[in-house]
């Protein structure tokens, strides 16, 4: 049997990149002003410095250098608190944080080709004509019905070398902009949901690849990218447009799936018209 040990080594270093990258990028959106610091119209880099955001945090700056340049260092509850709060991390930037500092967490690393339990993927056909789908890791699309298919006209579409997946849809197909009233929300949403599933799953190819191709095809997604945003499937609103009813408005939920918390069940109602 093949030693894990080299494995878990490389995981681990590469979640620790992954820290890095992460923090910069915080920091780098961070204004001084945020953090009660004076500004500086000579200032040559973007956001805190690090000694600045060191002094805020209570560490040495050398300690947190080496934090953003992926060295193995362990930092205590109590400091990823302090950082956390220096930066003025959401719930979702921290719980992510979190992850990045504590391994896997028990969680499976994801096959190379994702499945879906048979009686999960049936869930979509049964709340038909509801339009519903359900995306994995990457958010390829691993099951949907006929409505999904309708409303989200191009989404559904399969080449014989891959699956039909959402973010290459939002970003790459001219048709979504037209089907997406609000695109540059939705996109943004969406990247930040694959963002977040890049940065729990470090080194994984699926997501190096996918994240090329979406920055090489779509300026949004070349811009956005760095930024770094961390988001999760929620419920909420959309607003279509389809060629025969015209602009319509849908309410949406997000369900995890118990045994793949990386699979979303999402599940679309009409909202009825304004009165």
């Amino acid at each position: 049997m093949p030693d894990p040990k080299p494995r878990e080594a490389q995981q681990s270093a590469a979640r620790r990149r992954e820290l890095g990258v992460f923090l910069r990028a915080r920091r780098e959106r961070t204004s001084p002003d945020e953090v009660g610091l004076p500004g500086s119209d000579r200032r040559r880099t973007p956001g805190l410095r690090r000694e600045e955001l060191a002094v805020i945090a209570g560490v040495s700056t050398t300690w947190y250098t080496y934090l953003e340049q992926g060295r193995d260092v362990r930092p205590s509850e109590q400091v990823l608190g302090a950082i956390a709060n220096a930066l003025r991390l959401n719930g979702d930037e921290r719980a992510h944080l979190h992850g990045l500092t504590g391994g896997n967490n028990g969680d499976p690393v994801p096959a190379p080709v994702e499945t879906v339990a048979p009686e999960v993927s049936s869930i979509p056909a049964m709340v038909n004509p509801a339009p519903a789908y359900i995306t994995g890791v990457t958010t390829d699309l691993l099951a949907w019905n006929d409505a999904a298919a309708e409303y989200f006209s191009g989404l559904t579409d399969q080449s014989s070398s891959s699956r039909p997946n959402l973010a290459r849809w939002v970003f790459l197909d001219p048709a979504a902009r037209q089907i997406l009233v609000d695109w540059t929300e939705v996109a943004q949403s969406v990247l930040a949901r694959l963002r977040t599933g890049a940065g729990r799953h470090p080194g994984d190819e699926r997501f190096t690849r996918l994240a090329a191709d979406l920055r090489a095809g779509s300026t949004e997604a070349a811009a956005w990218w760095p930024r770094y945003d961390i988001a999760t499937s929620r419920s909420g609103t959309k607003h279509l447009r389809h060629p025969t009813h015209g602009e319509l408005t849908f309410t949406h939920a997000s369900f995890t799936v118990t045994d793949a918390p990386d699979q979303i069940l999402v599940i679309y109602r009409p909202s009825p018209p304004d009165r």
